[in-house]
């Protein structure tokens, strides 16, 4: 093993931030109207939160104005606490990229429900762990993607523009879609389509890159 690789290793055990400040801001959300928020409340009052930040409803960043709020009140060395994973992220890789912009502002992160703690070194290491398969399911979905476009251009089915948008480039788009590493230009040009036809073949278009992309952490707007 190289110095390098050790070196790596042991930087991922060094818990961060390295200077805490004691002060826990709670995050919490429901996403139907049935739900309450009062159980989640008083589970991140229990834990100690100085300050709770809440969102009803709407699972969309776009439409999360409380999490924007939250996320431009930490400061360096204060820890995000909410009461579960699924609260915070709308997805494995909506929640690696927004605990990953707090890790480089120096603010930690736990989510009581699953015992997560970016403080401690064990808990970083399970986010590490949670961002190589997020990374892997990602791979995947680009290898079934490319596999069902060549099956589809071996049947003539796909190739220049086609006129009209196939089951199996549809399948293909949504796959691709959720990807924050893909603009909607650069997926309907990789299957042969317009911008315009993805929209138009796709309703819920918007939705989908909403929650691939997770709104930029801090006071800065996301476009």
């Amino acid at each position: 093993m190289t110095s390098l690789e050790l070196t790596g290793q042991a930087d991922l055990l060094v818990a961060e931030p390295l200077v805490l400040t004691e002060i826990r801001i709670g995050y919490a959300r429901v996403s139907t109207s049935g739900q309450k928020l009062e159980r989640q409340l008083d589970t991140l009052t229990a834990a100690g939160c100085r300050r709770i930040f809440a969102d009803k409803k709407s699972g969309k960043n776009t439409m999360r104005p409380e999490l924007k709020a939250c996320h431009a009140f930490l400061a360096v060395g204060d820890t995000l606490v909410v009461p579960s994973l699924d609260r915070y992220g709308r997805s494995l890789q909506d929640l690696i990229t927004m605990v990953g912009e707090l890790r480089q502002r120096g603010i930690g992160f736990t989510s009581l429900h699953e015992k997560l703690d970016t403080t401690t070194p064990g808990g970083r290491l399970v986010f590490h762990v949670f961002a190589a398969l997020a990374e892997f399911i990602r791979e995947l979905i680009v290898i079934g993607t490319n596999e069902g476009l060549a099956a589809a251009r071996a049947r003539g089915r796909v190739g220049g523009r086609p006129s009209v948008a196939t089951e199996e480039v549809i399948r293909a788009a949504r796959d691709l879609l959720p990807d924050p590493g893909r603009s909607i230009t650069s997926i309907a040009k990789l299957l042969g389509l317009s911008p315009g036809t993805l929209y138009n073949h796709i309703p819920d278009l918007r939705e989908l890159r909403a929650g691939a992309v997770p709104e930029q952490i801090g006071t800065s707007t996301s476009s």
